[in-house]
């Protein structure tokens, strides 16, 4: 998204591309449950992917992107729920996430997004987070790799996903007072 919005084409163009398959397979599920075809499916991956597009200078650079897409995405199907009058009832909309993180692509997202949430914590937290749940050490084997107590590793662990968590909590209530 950001190279799209820098000025490279072909950037936004593959994300809009591997954008479509996330939603089409998002939206193809949803409307199989209320029992529409594919033709509503596709329409909606359209709007959706046009909406993506025409919104991009919208797009907060310092936001998580996923998000912002599953944001439109969700606005798009309630539209799409009140046009034809027909309940949201059936519908999960948490399955979306799911669906945007199924490739590796996705994971390359998520990772940038997570890196980007470890840069904001103190170095400590960061390395006692990457070597603990990242790389999956044990305690002492973390303490040892960083030159740290396992006490230390264990504290630093425990203060910086809570610190994650409040990152996380902050941007998603600065993205829906938007």
């Amino acid at each position: 998204m950001l190279a799209g919005m820098d000025g490279d084409a072909s950037a936004h163009v593959a994300l809009l591309k591997r954008l479509s398959t996330r939603l089409r397979a998002y939206f193809t599920n949803q409307l199989r449950r209320i029992g529409r075809g594919s033709a509503d499916a596709e329409d909606l991956t359209q709007e959706t992917l046009i909406a993506i597009h025409t919104r991009r200078h919208m797009y907060d650079r310092t936001q998580l992107f996923t998000p912002w897409a599953q944001a439109i995405a969700r606005y798009r199907l309630m539209d799409y729920l009140r046009r034809t009058r027909v309940s949201a009832g059936d519908l999960e909309m948490e399955e979306l996430q799911d669906v945007l993180c199924e490739d590796e692509a996705a994971e390359t997202d998520s990772r940038l997004d997570l890196e980007s949430l470890l840069a904001q914590l103190p170095a400590k937290m960061r390395r006692a987070i990457e070597l603990v749940k990242l790389a999956g050490l044990t305690t002492s084997e973390a303490a040892a790799a960083a030159n740290m107590s396992p006490s230390a590793i264990k504290v630093s662990v425990h203060r910086g996903v809570k610190a994650l968590a409040l990152l996380v909590k902050r941007k998603g209530a600065a993205h829906e007072d938007r």
